[in-house]
C-alpha cells in the first residue's frame, strides 16, 4: 500500500483547521455551523430532533448555547475567558453570574494536577452545573478575594442535530461509516474522524459501488442511540461498518473488532491492515469507547468496528494539547489511505456461484487463457481462475478466497469479473 499524496492530506488539515475554533457540544450552533461546512464539500443532508423526543432509554436534551463566559478578579482582570480558549468552560454549564470567595470558586473549576500546564475538557450534559477549566499552574496563581463570574449561555427546548449521506450502489445493502462531532477544539478527538469522513465521502461519490455507503456525522452517545431509535428500518440493511475517531496522530493503527468478533468487517479490516505495511494491533470488543458500543448493543448487534491510530486515554486526551499541533496532514492521509483501502476491499468481496461445477470446466476452449496471456501476472491470474471456480459454491467470499490462496483480493475480483463474462460465474450476493 503507497502512501497517497500530501496534497489529500494537506486538505483534509485544511479543513481540521478552519473548524478548530468552533464550540462545540451535542446540540447548539456549533454543531450547526460544523455541518454547514461540510456541506460545502459533500452533499450532507442535515437532520434535527427536537429536544424531549423519547429514544430508547434516553431523551433527546435541552439545547445549549454559549456566547461569552469569564472570571475576573478583585482588579476588573479577566483571569480566564472563554474566548481564549473554548476549553475554558465547563461544556453545557448553565448560565450564571455572580461573586464568590476564591474557597467557593474553586468548587467550579477544574483542572489537571498530573499535567499542570494542560487545560481538560470537562462537560456536564445532564447534570445541572456550571464551571471553568484552567491549567493547574493557573489556579495556583489565584489569590484570596472576591471573584466575578459571568456565563451567557442558554439550555432551552431546542433539537438536536446530525448530518447524513447516502450514497446508493448496485445493491441495497449499506456499509455505515460513522463519527462524533461534538467535541470542541480536540484536533485528533475528533476533527480528524470529521474531515477523514468527509473526503472518504468524495471518494466514493466519484466511484462506481456495489454497496451502499451511509456516513453519518453525530454527536457522541446520545446521537447514534436518536440515529438507531428513529432508523430501525434501515438497520437489516446495514452489513458492517467502521466508527472513524483518533485518526490523524502517528500512532499504530488500533482495530477493535465489533461485538461479533469474526464478521465479514472484522475479517476485512483485519486483512486490508495485515497487507498495509503499517503497524497495527487487533482489539476485541469491549463496551467502551466510541460510538461502536451502541451500534454494537445486544438489541442492535450491527457489525461495526472502531478504527483508530492512538485509542482513547492518551496523554493529549481530553485536553488543550490535542490541538493541530498534535495532527499532521501526513498521518491524516495514512488514515485516509487505510480507510479507501476497507472499503474497496469491502465493495469487491462478493460471493459466487461455479455454473460449471461438475469437474473443471475447460478453460481453453473458452479463450481464457488469451483472456489474461501475455500479462505479466498471467501465472498468477490463471491460478486465481482454479481457485474461484473450485470455491464459488456459493459459501465462499473473494476474500475467503484470498486467505486461502495467498491471491490478493483485487486480483480475484478482476479474474471473477473475466468468469462472470465467460458464463462460468454468477454473483450471489
Amino acid at each position: 500500500m503507497q502512501h497517497m499524496a500530501s496534497e489529500l492530506g494537506s486538505q483534509m488539515y485544511d479543513l481540521a483547521r478552519r473548524l478548530y475554533p468552533i464550540c462545540r457540544s451535542i446540540t447548539g450552533e456549533g454543531v450547526r455551523k460544523t455541518l454547514k461546512i461540510l456541506q460545502e464539500s459533500i452533499p450532507l443532508e442535515i437532520k434535527e430532533v427536537p429536544s424531549g423526543t423519547e429514544v430508547f432509554d434516553w431523551v433527546v436534551p435541552l439545547e445549549w448555547n454559549i456566547r461569552e463566559a469569564w472570571i475576573k478578579d478583585e482588579k476588573g482582570e479577566k483571569v480566564v475567558d472563554f474566548a481564549n480558549h473554548n476549553l475554558h468552560i465547563l461544556n453545557y454549564s448553565i448560565p450564571y453570574r455572580g461573586k464568590l470567595s476564591l474557597k467557593a470558586l474553586k468548587e467550579h473549576i477544574f483542572c489537571l494536577p498530573e499535567k499542570p500546564d494542560l487545560i481538560p475538557y470537562r462537560t456536564s450534559y445532564y447534570n445541572r452545573n456550571w464551571g471553568f477549566c484552567m491549567t493547574y499552574e493557573q489556579l495556583q496563581t489565584l489569590e484570596e478575594g472576591t471573584y466575578e463570574v459571568f456565563i451567557d449561555a442558554t439550555l432551552a427546548s431546542g433539537c438536536l442535530n446530525y448530518g447524513e449521506l447516502v450514497i446508493p450502489g448496485e445493491s441495497d445493502e449499506e456499509f455505515l461509516l460513522s463519527t462524533h462531532i461534538c467535541h470542541p477544539s480536540l484536533a485528533n478527538d475528533n476533527l480528524s474522524g470529521m474531515v477523514l469522513l468527509t473526503h472518504l465521502a468524495q471518494a466514493v461519490l466519484s466511484r462506481k459501488n456495489y454497496y451502499s455507503y451511509r456516513f453519518l456525522f453525530i454527536p457522541g452517545t446520545i446521537g447514534s442511540i436518536t440515529w438507531l431509535a428513529l432508523n430501525q428500518g434501515v438497520l437489516p440493511r446495514i452489513k458492517g461498518g467502521l466508527v472513524a475517531s483518533l485518526v490523524g496522530d502517528p500512532a499504530p493503527f488500533h482495530f477493535k473488532k465489533s461485538r461479533r468478533g469474526n464478521s465479514t468487517l472484522d475479517q476485512v479490516v483485519q486483512y486490508v491492515l495485515e497487507h498495509s505495511n503499517f503497524p497495527f494491533e487487533i482489539l476485541d470488543f469491549h463496551p467502551y469507547g466510541y460510538d461502536e458500543r451502541q451500534f454494537c448493543s445486544p438489541g442492535i448487534d450491527l457489525a461495526v468496528g472502531n478504527l483508530t491510530r492512538s485509542i482513547f486515554g492518551y496523554p493529549e486526551y481530553h485536553t488543550s494539547a490535542d490541538n493541530l499541533d498534535f495532527i499532521s496532514a501526513r498521518d491524516l492521509s495514512i488514515s485516509y489511505e487505510v480507510y479507501l483501502s476497507v472499503i474497496q476491499h469491502w465493495d469487491c468481496n462478493q460471493t459466487y456461484l461455479n455454473l460449471s461445477p461438475m469437474g473443471e470446466p475447460q478453460l481453453g476452449k473458452r479463450g481464457l487463457y488469451q483472456a489474461i496471456g501475455g500479462q505479466s501476472d498471467s501465472h498468477e491470474q490463471q491460478m486465481a481462475m482454479l481457485w474461484i471456480l473450485n470455491q464459488s459454491d456459493g459459501s465462499h467470499t473473494l476474500l475467503d478466497v484470498a486467505r486461502k490462496s495467498g491471491i490478493p483480493l483485487f486480483t480475484l475480483q478482476k479474474v471473477a469479473g473475466i468468469l462472470q463474462q465467460k458464463k462460468l460465474l454468477q454473483r450471489i450476493h
